[in-house]
């Protein structure tokens, strides 16, 4: 049985959750949409490594509760990060508000990696003015940019 637009619309209508396929003649509940992650500066930190001094700048999301766990599940089905074959579903990767790519988390477990984000730069490098974060759920090839973040407080 094939539904009609104007069943598909009325339906729609009433149960906007819910995604309705005309091929497969079913309903199925839809995938909450997820909000852009809301990233706020926290501090920054100096510290040595490798022999060289470092100016750490640690970043959250805001809105960490609103992304699902199994977002951040291993996924050794996609490709590696590197070496690592079990890299997570989502990456996360910080950009200078031109667009260019300072840094990123490909092996996150959980959302609570997301409350702990930074990125590292030789002491004595002016930092970009302003941050974003992109995640990349690989699964799903879907996107979430962030907000402008100043690296200053």
């Amino acid at each position: 049985m094939r539904l009609t637009r104007s069943v598909i619309l009325l339906c729609a209508l009433h149960f906007p959750a819910t995604v309705f396929s005309q091929e497969a003649g079913r309903v199925s509940p839809a995938r909450p949409s997820l909000p852009n992650p809301v990233l706020v500066f926290i501090g920054s930190e100096e510290y040595e490594a490798s022999g060289k001094q470092w100016t750490r700048y640690t970043f959250s999301v805001d809105n960490l509760a609103a992304y699902p766990n199994d977002l951040f599940a291993a996924a050794p089905e996609l490709p590696p990060c590197g070496n690592n074959t079990k890299a997570s579903r989502t990456w996360v990767d910080f950009y200078e508000q031109g667009g260019k790519r300072i840094y990123g988390f490909c092996a996150l477990d959980s959302r609570e990696g997301l409350g702990r984000l930074w990125f590292a730069l030789e002491r004595g490098v002016i930092p970009p003015s302003w941050v974003y974060i992109e995640m990349t759920d690989r699964k799903t090839n879907s996107k979430y940019k962030s907000n402008l973040a100043e690296t200053t407080l």
